[in-house]
């Protein structure tokens, strides 16, 4: 891609909301991660381990446990130890649930996803 290519591409990506590019690129920065948060939206009051959470969004248990671990880190989640078990669930905090309900909200938008998608990609080099 030539650079006038890279820089009309990175101009029209850059155009969003930017506390939802924020919440990209802080919180929501790997696809695992953007199913997570969109499953907890759905189901706000699910409390479950790991291996259960990973099954219900069909993914491997070994790598959903520690984007939960950093969800949690960044607010998105709450992590609790209950008999020796690490349960999450959704963060009690309405700040933040008012920020995950303007994401998945978003991301109904398909420009918003491209958007969206374009950031966690560029994140993760």
């Amino acid at each position: 891609m030539g650079s006038n290519q890279e820089e009309l591409t990175s101009r029209l990506m850059d155009d969003i909301d930017p506390d939802l590019l924020e919440f990209i690129q802080l919180r929501v920065n790997t696809f695992i991660k953007w199913d997570l948060v969109q499953f907890f939206h759905r189901n706000p009051h699910t409390t479950d381990l790991p291996n259960q959470i990973a099954q219900y969004i069909g993914r491997d248990p070994r790598i959903v446990a520690p984007e939960l671990k950093a969800l949690a880190a960044s607010g998105v989640l709450h992590e609790e130890e209950l008999q020796g078990m690490r349960i999450y669930t959704l963060a009690p905090d309405d700040d933040m649930r008012q920020r995950i309900t303007r994401f998945v909200e978003a991301c109904e938008d398909r420009q918003f996803r491209l958007k969206a998608i374009y950031h966690v990609i560029k994140g993760l080099h």
